[in-house]
């Protein structure tokens, strides 16, 4: 397939993604002189690491005339976890702008009367109709709405760095409560504070009260985090643990057999902020007060500049609700209006002018 992409494309694309973004190729090469296609496609082929290089192409071989969004509560596909896109191209000249269509409603027949009345600029009260520059398009991302943010000329990347969480290979495994280390007999040296899932931080917070909480409805927020020391350099019953891993076939699974040895924990610096960009919630930022790492349910957001004034600084920025907002232009869209940001992509958050320079935050040198 990243042949297919080379050949037709002039590059290969990333790996992650979707069988649909070929079809829709390959859709393209079959179109007849000004032949149109209408081709419905998640918006993550419209947001995703490889998005640019397949659009930039598309918008210079081709005529993007429309592209089709909706609001979640009018969604084609109801309880279905895909924000949905539909593109409109022609064979035919590439054009400077295109019409960028928001549908509100669902049951009307407003979309289809609006395609076959020739995709005029008025709209109904189910429908917005926006011109919007291509090239202005392109930047912002197929998908999205046209930016409304006040002036940026710096984002999150020029105050922190972004990591993903720690991946265990196997949270049931790695991740105990209390009750259950103690049970196990497991050294206190070898367990670290964490959290695994974006529901149980219900706010914007964890602190050791929250945790504490979790214990007691039997969530674990225990991590099991041993080095690389030889089996028998440790405690027995850390050894009598190690041995029931192994029985379970732990060192063969794919992510868990890249660690040498099996049962080294990955390292996390704990992080004064994380960034909760799975699960159902909105997006957000949270404050770790607990000292807990935390596993792939969330990012981990290290300031450059440590000084205690510096980092309460920047957490007034990231809870500013222009902030907030931003996300949207940086993260992957799902259904129900959820949106996921990687890593990369979150250091690329616009951080308006007028918020950074309220909250006093400087920049600091980005260490290598």
């Amino acid at each position: 397939m990243r042949r297919v992409a080379a050949r037709t494309i002039g590059r290969p694309l990333d790996g992650r993604a979707g069988l649909h973004v070929f079809f829709f190729l390959q859709s393209l090469q079959l179109l007849g002189h000004a032949g149109h296609l209408s081709f419905i496609m998640p918006a993550d082929t419209c947001e995703g690491v490889y998005s640019r290089d397949l659009w930039r192409w598309v918008t210079t071989n081709f005529a993007l005339e429309a592209v089709v969004t909706f609001d979640p509560e009018a969604t084609p596909f109801p309880g279905v976890d895909t924000n949905p896109v539909v593109v409109m191209v022609r064979r035919g000249t590439p054009q400077a702008s295109v019409a960028w269509v928001r549908v509100h409603r669902d049951g009307t027949s407003d979309l289809l009367e609006w395609v076959l009345a020739g995709r005029p600029w008025s709209a109904s009260l189910s429908l917005t109709v926006t011109r919007r520059d291509t090239l202005e398009l392109l930047s912002t991302g197929l998908s999205r709405p046209p930016r409304t943010c006040v002036a940026a000329s710096t984002v999150l990347g020029d105050y922190a760095r972004v990591m993903r969480g720690i991946a265990t290979g196997d949270n049931s495994y790695f991740l105990l409560t209390s009750r259950r280390a103690r049970e196990l007999g497991l050294p206190e040296r070898w367990l670290r504070a964490a959290v695994a899932r974006t529901r149980d931080v219900p706010g914007d917070t964890v602190s050791p009260a929250l945790l504490e909480a979790l214990e007691e409805q039997g969530r674990p927020t225990k991590l099991l985090c041993l080095d690389g020391r030889p089996v028998s350099s440790f405690a027995h019953a850390v050894q009598v643990y190690i041995e029931y891993g192994e029985r379970l076939g732990l060192p063969s699974r794919a992510l868990i057999s890249q660690r040498r040895p099996w049962y080294r924990m990955e390292t996390r610096e704990v992080p004064p902020y994380l960034f909760a960009y799975l699960g159902r919630r909105n997006a957000r930022f949270v404050r770790n007060l607990a000292s807990a790492l935390p596993l792939t349910g969330f990012l981990c957001v290290y300031p450059l500049s440590r000084s205690p004034e510096q980092v309460e600084c920047l957490w007034a920025v990231l809870q500013h609700p222009q902030v907030v907002a931003n996300l949207a232009l940086v993260g992957k869209s799902y259904g129900s209006g959820a949106i996921k940001v990687e890593p990369r992509a979150l250091e690329r958050l616009p951080m308006p002018d007028e918020v950074v320079s309220a909250a006093g935050i400087v920049k600091a040198p980005r260490l290598l």
